[in-house]
């Protein structure tokens, strides 16, 4: 009988083989041939390759969002603005050179995915819609403390933040370049920056 185990096994496995190869050209026989799982034991626990795909988001996509651009920004023994700014930078960090040749995982998905399929769109809607809330949640606090311009609309902010780090991923991938997300990043750590009183 399968177990908790098997399907984080095939969950990072799909991860992986999504993230490499795009959800539609994704294999299943990849999946099950790095895993060593049976076909019978990957139906047990997901009843389609779209279901896999949303489990995916869910289980192992959200988690990796939250830890590294929402949880950070919790941290109150920090001030807002240096506590954003300290995400990007130890996300900036952090990632690996394949990170860049791949890309965002949420995002790759959400190009790829949100106009053919509902489910998809909804997820990684959501998925976006935490991440924005966490920023402009952070950007309110700094108001409120006196530290953030008062004339700023967090929301709107917050939309230009995230749109801009994707795009600062997304130019990094096309280029296959850590220098060009260093670059980029640098302009967002400075919007971030002007953004105090």
């Amino acid at each position: 009988m399968p177990d908790d185990k098997t399907r984080q096994i095939l969950l990072r496995a799909a991860f992986q083989e999504i993230h490499r190869q795009g959800f539609q050209s994704a294999s299943l026989s990849a999946i099950l041939d790095k895993t060593g799982v049976t076909k019978g034991a990957l139906y047990h626990y997901f009843s389609s390759k779209k279901q896999l795909g949303y489990a995916v988001l869910d289980e192992w996509i959200r988690p990796y969002l939250l830890a590294r651009w929402t949880e950070p920004l919790n941290d109150k023994s920090v001030a807002p603005i240096e506590r954003l700014k300290a995400s990007i930078i130890t996300v900036g960090t952090n990632l690996e050179q394949e990170d860049i040749q791949l890309g965002c995982p949420l995002n790759n998905l959400a190009q790829e995915m949100s106009h053919i399929d509902e489910g998809f769109r909804s997820r990684t809607d959501a998925l976006y819609r935490e991440w924005l809330d966490s920023i402009a949640l952070t950007l309110k606090e700094g108001q409120q403390r006196n530290e953030v311009k008062a004339e700023i609309i967090p929301e709107d902010t917050a939309l230009f933040i995230v749109a801009s780090l994707e795009g600062c991923m997304g130019i990094a991938k096309n280029a296959q370049s850590r220098e060009a997300l260093m670059k980029c990043g640098k302009g967002v750590l400075d919007y971030i920056d002007s953004l105090t009183c």
